[in-house]
Formats: structure tokens, C-alpha cells, sequence
């Protein structure tokens, strides 16, 4: 299941998890539309090692998106108790977003 993400989990929940993974998106982005049931999907397939959030970063993660350095949606951000691992820039389709997945968590 994915998990709506807003600004203020960082401090309370990202920091504090041993593995989360973040899709930054965009509502008006077509890549992030079709992303967004794949990851939904993953995150079913990988909840005993990772939380999975979805951050739109027009509402409510525009903060640390900012901080991320997010220059492009979609990217997907694997993080280890607040520490960035490992990061996938745009939609390469599920096989792909699964090897990302399987090398970092």
C-alpha cells in the first residue's frame, strides 16, 4: 500500500524507519500516473522489508522534494533511517523499478 507522504512525516516517521521508499510525482505527470500502481503493487510485494510512500510534490512534499534535490518527476528514493541509498529518476517500467528495488532494500 502506498502511503500519502506530507512534509511534516519526515521528522516522524522517514527519519525514524530502517527502510521507506518515496515516489515523488506530480498529479499533471503522465510517467508518475502510470508509476503509481506499479509501486502500488511493489509495495504490497515488498511490505516486510520497506514502507512506500507516493509525495506530490505540489502538495504537501514540496519541501523536501526541494531538499532532495528532485529536478525531474518521477523519481523514487529509497532511504535508510533518513539517509538517502539509492535513487531512480523517471519511469522505466516495472521491471526495471523492481532490479532498483532489489539492489536497495
Amino acid at each position: 500500500m502506498l502511503i500519502d507522504f506530507k512534509d511534516e512525516n519526515w521528522e516522524d516517521k522517514i527519519k525514524n524507519e530502517d527502510t521507506c521508499v518515496i515516489q515523488f510525482s506530480a498529479i499533471w505527470c503522465a510517467p508518475c500516473q502510470s508509476l503509481k500502481p506499479v509501486m502500488s503493487a511493489l509495495s504490497d510485494k515488498y511490505q516486510d522489508k520497506a514502507n512506500f510512500y507516493y509525495a506530490d510534490i505540489e502538495d504537501g512534499a514540496l519541501n523536501l522534494g526541494s531538499s532532495m534535490g528532485v529536478r525531474g518527476v518521477p523519481s523514487t528514493i529509497i532511504f535508510k533511517k533518513g539517509e538517502e541509498i539509492d535513487r531512480l529518476v523517471g519511469n522505466p517500467g516495472e521491471a526495471k523499478v523492481k532490479e532498483f528495488l532489489d539492489k536497495s532494500i
